[in-house]
């Protein structure tokens, strides 16, 4: 009998046991949370989720029922608001709340990557990207993070000029807000337009690669959209803040960050401001490099909600720099002031197929001064002031249809340019004799622009199609003499059209694929017209414009496979461009201008040349407190009729990131490590130079202190590698490397209220 019990008790005691631990399960409620629209705080209906065995689609209001626990993740993805999870922390804080925002993805489904530079209150514990980068005096610096971008270097501290997939300069398309731009008051750029975007208020930065984002323009290559923060109108008037400095050992740099703003139901007002020096720095083998700088930012920003369907936005800045050094060009940056405005009204529409209308203005003036004063030692003074205008509107409308949606608008940009060099002779029997060099021959181009974008789904695919209508009108209004006769005819206007059409598909439960063709046209900017007769390219000969340029046409195909399951995804994209009329110069017996000067190139139209690659980027939940990244970025280029490699190609990137977040998510550290291939491919028709791969490795960790304060620390290039980056320019006649910094220790202190 007793042999009999005996299993018996036991059993029911298992059983019991089993219901006593599994009745809370049993007993919980689902608990509801709403999913709603950024912007207009609307529930966004039909987004699919996971939640371990629990799945399911959001009903019209945007609701979805969870049995919540402590260690599974939710994901979620829709249509026109793209995928994304939250952690059993994240999910925790969006329950007590009872909703989350997400923003609509506008950018048509192509190639895209995201930095993001601010999210959401639940998230801001755990960016990747860190105030250490909102800090930075330079925002072309910061792109730096996708390895599909790199960046020409002229100086180590200032104007990150971004290059990607081998296109630079006006070939990628640099905007805010995707309307506003600058243009390069220094011939030889050492203010590129993305030097001239305060990062106090930006989000994130929008990637989009490829020639495919045409509602903002032309980007040959891609666009660069950097997107301010939405208003954040509260129901109780208050006050809120921020204010972080951060110092580097290495160049003995600092950098500060304020900002201070005033909220209602109806506003969103503040100022903000920014200041950064440094010095010199030493590279990996304690050598000292050129680094001096200032750089600041003051601004004001205003966001009013006039009534529930009227916004309007104002935003001012001043950003200047003061004493830059350059040393891989014949001068350094003296003075850089720009102004910075624009305006916006955003008209919202109910229960009609227009939902929106916005227009849009905006003004920027860049002041600029470069001279060689203290360049020791010299045969002569020499100093150029110049001076760029942009100014343009956008109008453009948004409709909603049952099935699929519509942008359409126009917008209008000029942009000018106008700047004298002085050499004052004060060697050798010339002493004393002065010259002046008409550089921008005060020119203009303006930009008439018609544009659609259309997002149809069709089934389980989903069609992009975009179009642009483009005329360029461009004039020098005082062509220099030698010029126009070089170029009789200073005037020109061409037609350029654009086309993009793309769709993407979901290949059962985790693959994905998505297909993108474009043929776009560029009309050649201020440089490739109008400049004259100054060394502005990657060898030391002097560069002149031609007015009648043809337009170069790129004809690009996409590739983007994804896989995505719980906790990995990974997205592998393939692209191919074949382009005609490619502008770039070749080499004259024209007499230069300067006796240093080896001879002068021209810029000429190419007919054919090839650029291809790949991106790779892959992303692991390894558990609840650790993640890893894997980003991978190549590009090849060829020059079809001189069958060579095309100059000014990045090698192959590799990036891989391990973060963790422990003690209930408040202390948060990372590891980095950057691998560069030796780039080997080089133009010897423009006396490009091989470079060497490398290494970096950083670490970095932060902490909270209370709900105001947040103190992070770490160290860059931790081995001390002696490196250079392949598309930094060289220093002086021996060409000698621009080395960027040895190991860098630096500590930030971010404090924010309430």
């Amino acid at each position: 009998m007793k042999k009999l019990i005996s299993p018996a008790a036991r059993m029911i005691f298992a059983l019991a046991l089993a219901l006593h631990i599994l009745y809370p399960a049993f007993a919980q409620e689902k608990q509801s949370l709403r999913i709603l629209d950024l912007a207009t705080l609307e529930g966004i209906p039909g987004v699919t989720y996971r939640y371990g065995f629990q799945k399911g689609i959001s009903d019209g209001s945007g609701v979805i029922h969870l049995l919540t626990d402590k260690e599974t993740w939710l994901y979620l993805s829709h249509l026109s608001y793209g995928s994304w999870t939250l952690d059993p922390l994240e999910v925790s804080h969006a329950i007590k709340n009872g909703s989350i925002s997400c923003g609509e993805q506008l950018h048509g489904l192509q190639p895209v990557s995201v930095i993001a530079l601010k999210m959401s209150e639940e998230k801001d514990k755990k960016i990747l990207i860190s105030d250490q980068e909102r800090l930075h005096h330079d925002a072309g610096a910061i792109l730096g993070l996708d390895p599909a971008v790199s960046g020409i270097r002229k100086s180590s501290s200032f104007g990150f000029d971004p290059v990607m997939r081998g296109f630079k300069y006006d070939q990628l398309n640099i905007v805010v807000n995707g309307l506003q731009s600058a243009n390069a008051a220094c011939p030889n750029r050492m203010d590129p337009p993305t030097s001239q975007v305060a990062l106090n208020r930006i989000r994130e930065v929008e990637i989009l690669k490829g020639p495919h984002a045409l509602r903002y323009g032309i980007g040959l290559g891609g666009t660069i959209n950097y997107i301010q923060e939405a208003p954040d109108f509260t129901s109780t008037s208050g006050v809120y803040g921020r204010l972080s400095s951060l110092f580097e050992s290495n160049g003995d740099v600092w950098r500060n960050d304020a900002r201070v703003g005033f909220q209602g139901a109806n506003y969103d007002i503040g100022v903000l401001g920014s200041y950064s020096l440094g010095s010199d720095y030493l590279d990996g083998d304690g050598n000292p490099v050129p680094g001096n700088f200032k750089r600041g930012t003051l601004g004001l920003y205003a966001d009013l909600q006039a009534s529930k369907k009227d916004l309007f936005q104002v935003s001012v800045n001043h950003n200047f720099a003061r004493d830059v050094d350059f040393p891989s060009l014949g001068m350094d940056l003296r003075t850089d002031d720009t102004w910075m405005a624009s305006v916006k009204h955003t008209r919202s529409f109910t229960g009609r197929t227009l939902s929106q209308w916005t227009n849009a203005i905006y003004f920027t003036r860049v002041d600029h001064l470069m001279d060689n004063l203290l360049r020791e030692p010299r045969m002569m003074d020499a100093a150029t002031p110049a001076i760029t205008q942009n100014w343009g509107f956008r109008s453009e409308g948004e409709w909603k249809f049952d099935q699929g949606k519509l942008f359409a608008g126009i917008d209008f940009k000029e942009e000018a340019a106008d700047g004298t060099r002085t050499r004052e002779i004060t060697m050798g029997p010339m002493k004393g004799k002065i010259f002046y060099d008409n550089l921008w021959q005060d020119s203009q181009i303006r930009k008439t622009g018609l544009f659609a974008n259309y997002l149809l789904p069709l089934g389980g695919t989903v069609i992009s199609a975009s179009g642009r209508l483009e005329v360029n009108q461009a004039v020098a209004n005082n062509p220099a003499e030698e010029f126009a006769q070089l170029h009789n005819q200073v005037e020109n206007t061409q037609l350029n059209p654009g086309f993009s059409i793309g769709a993407q598909r979901d290949l059962g439960k985790a693959f994905s694929l998505g297909i993108w063709a474009a043929r776009v046209r560029r009309s050649g900017s201020l440089l490739g017209r109008y400049i004259n007769s100054l060394a502005v390219g990657l060898d030391p000969w002097e560069l002149v414009g031609d007015p009648q340029i043809k337009p170069e046409t790129n004809n690009e195909l996409d590739l983007v496979l994804g896989y995505s399951r719980e906790k990995i995804s990974l997205e592998l994209t393939l692209f191919g461009s074949y382009m005609t009329d490619y502008i770039s110069s070749v080499k004259t017996d024209l007499k230069p201008r300067l006796a240093t000067s080896p001879g002068v190139r021209q810029y000429v139209n190419v007919d054919e040349a090839v650029k291809t690659g790949f991106e790779l980027n892959f992303k692991q939940q390894l558990s609840a407190h650790l993640s890893q990244t894997l980003g991978v970025a190549y590009t090849y280029g060829k020059d079809l009729i001189l069958d060579a490699p095309l100059p000014e190609i990045a090698p192959l990137d590799l990036r891989y990131g391990m973060r963790g977040h422990f003690l209930q998510g408040k202390l948060q550290s990372g590891i980095n490590l950057r691998h560069v291939l030796a780039q080997e491919r080089v133009s010897e028709a423009f006396g490009e130079g091989q470079t060497p791969g490398f290494t970096l490795l950083d670490l970095d960790a932060s902490y909270p202190i209370g709900k105001m304060l947040l103190i992070k620390g770490g160290v860059q290039n931790l081995l001390g590698e002696t490196y250079y980056e392949h598309l930094s320019r060289p220093i002086g006649t021996n060409r000698t490397p621009m080395y960027a910094p040895g190991r860098n220790y630096f500590v930030m202190v971010n404090f924010k209220f309430p």
